[in-house]
């Protein structure tokens, strides 16, 4: 029988739940904008988008301001889809909002160490948080899992390590018993860490099938680190969906991910950052190896470009408080890679969408889908580095940051 104290704090819970998803029914009405949908690769100039309910109702013609919508005049700017950030390592609540307010609405986690990435997904699913969007990968599937092995008490007994079948097997059921949308897995080491090597391939195409065999049964995809080209290609072999980094990946591995469709998550702005002071990485081994790396990823990125792989970005970062690398810089390396400004574009919004099956939902400015949107002040498609620009934020409807009108209101 329910007391009069645990009665008061469900209704309080209930009052609570409701105001937050009022919150997202605010109609809101952008006018005097510039429409770049991630479908068209021209722009849909002097338009008025119609928000409601957490999702585009309309566009239309500028026309007579409508009643019950608040007005945002964007005085000309430029709006887009919000960016994905396929590749990243959010761990926190500041983390989160650091992401949002550079442009992402949705990201994909690359692991986290508690399934952090797991709990902000609820909070934002329960309207606790605004954005951005969170798949979830929880819990690294790597050989040796180190202090992670304290983020479930059944991972006590991978505690010797992470490499045969019921070894592997069992980490994608916790996972999987956790709620994570993918797993993460390895084929080679890490290129963050001076005393690995990047090239090095960890597991076996064997092994590789094993995680995502056991992951396809709880209808589960799966994602790869791998920078060296054995460990990569035993990965599409096995069948994962994307190869993430893919640093020094061959004619013949590409080829493969090509015909099976696997996509590519290049991080190619963390690589940047190896060779460059400050940011995530600082050491002078990784200053070194960097040097040979970006000149190979660059290679990696033009030949899959021109082949017509599937290149989603990733920032591959905590968005720590330090950290420089964003997925608006990822997008103007791209295009500095040669790819068209449109394509890059797409990169960040309907491909990394495809990548991570929710397409229907978020990726395109289209009536129906989820109110994730950006706005910059200039044409991308003319300057590409105004898309480092953001200046407005709305995830699910709800806006999330907003630094215009530049004049005193």
């Amino acid at each position: 029988m329910l007391n009069k104290y645990s009665l008061k704090n469900i209704l309080l819970l209930i009052i609570s739940f409701s105001m937050s998803y009022l919150m997202a029914q605010e109609k809101i009405v952008f006018y005097n904008v510039n429409v770049i949908d991630g479908l068209n690769s021209t722009v849909q100039k002097d338009k008025m988008v119609f928000i409601s309910n957490g999702k585009i109702e309309s566009i239309k013609n500028i026309g007579s301001k409508p009643k019950g919508y608040k007005e945002i005049d964007l005085n000309g700017m430029y709006i887009l889809p919000g960016f994905i950030d396929a590749h990243t390592h959010i761990s926190s609540l500041d983390a989160a909002k650091r992401a949002l307010q550079s442009g992402v609405t949705t990201v994909r986690s690359a692991s986290t160490s508690s399934f952090q990435d797991v709990s902000i997904r609820e909070m934002v699913k329960a309207r606790k948080l605004v954005g951005p969007d969170m798949i979830a990968a929880g819990i690294f599937v790597t050989p040796n899992l180190g202090e992670t092995i304290l983020a479930d008490v059944r991972l006590a007994t991978l505690v010797n390590g992470v490499n045969k079948e019921n070894e592997l097997r069992k980490l994608v059921q916790i996972n999987a018993d956790r709620g994570v949308d993918f797993i993460k897995t390895r084929g080679t080491e890490r290129a963050g860490l001076p005393y690995t090597d990047p090239r090095k391939q960890t597991y076996t195409e064997k092994q590789l099938s094993i995680i995502v065999d056991e992951a396809r049964k709880y209808n589960i995809p799966v994602m790869a680190h791998a920078h060296g080209d054995e460990g990569g290609y035993a990965a599409v072999k096995a069948g994962v969906r994307s190869i993430e980094h893919g640093t020094y990946l061959s004619k013949r591995t590409l080829s493969l991910m090509k015909e099976k469709g696997t996509y590519l998550v290049p991080t190619f702005t963390t690589v940047v950052d190896l060779t460059e002071p400050g940011g995530d990485y600082d050491n002078p081994v990784l200053f070194i190896r960097g040097q040979h790396m970006l000149p190979a990823l660059e290679t990696t990125v033009k030949t899959a470009y021109k082949m017509g792989i599937k290149i989603a970005t990733g920032a591959d970062t905590r968005y720590g408080p330090n950290s420089t690398t964003r997925v608006g810089m990822e997008i103007t390396n791209f295009v500095d890679l040669g790819m068209k400004p449109i394509d890059a574009i797409r990169s960040a919004t309907i491909i990394g969408a495809e990548l991570l099956m929710i397409a229907d939902k978020t990726g395109t400015i289209e009536v129906g889908k989820e109110a994730d949107l950006i706005v910059v002040t200039k044409n991308p498609l003319k300057n590409i580095r105004t898309i480092q620009d953001v200046v407005f934020v709305m995830s699910n409807g709800e806006i999330a940051l907003k630094r215009i009108p530049f004049n005193k209101e």
